[in-house]
């Protein structure tokens, strides 16, 4: 079983950054894929970003050049560098692993 702990997401002001970290526990095996979705209210989750464990990433094409995902396999976590943010970044992040989501961490950007 996989256990995902996300952090990292709050307030911020359009043109601004955050920093999304997400630390997975349990039974995780090498070669795995990492991945951000988000969820804005009244709209369907969408993908955001993935990581392969040798590093190769792919985006969501209206925040390729703004985000950027990484990842430490030592630790097995992933993190999300959000920059030059827009309002209409704004929605609950999540975390996912194999079939397991992160409990979701929200995002808002507004001034």
């Amino acid at each position: 079983q996989v256990q995902l702990v996300e952090s990292g997401g709050g307030l911020v002001q359009p043109g601004g950054s955050l920093r999304l970290s997400c630390a997975a526990s349990g039974s995780i095996f090498s070669g795995n894929i990492m991945a951000w979705y988000r969820q804005a209210p009244g709209k369907q989750r969408e993908f955001v970003a993935l990581i392969f464990s040798e590093g190769t990433t792919n985006y969501l094409n209206s925040v390729k050049g703004r985000f950027t995902i990484s990842r430490d396999n030592a630790k097995n976590t992933v993190y999300l560098q959000m920059n030059s943010l827009k309002p209409e970044d704004t929605a609950a992040y999540y975390c996912n692993i194999y079939s397991t989501w992160g409990q979701g961490i929200q995002v808002t950007v507004s001034s």
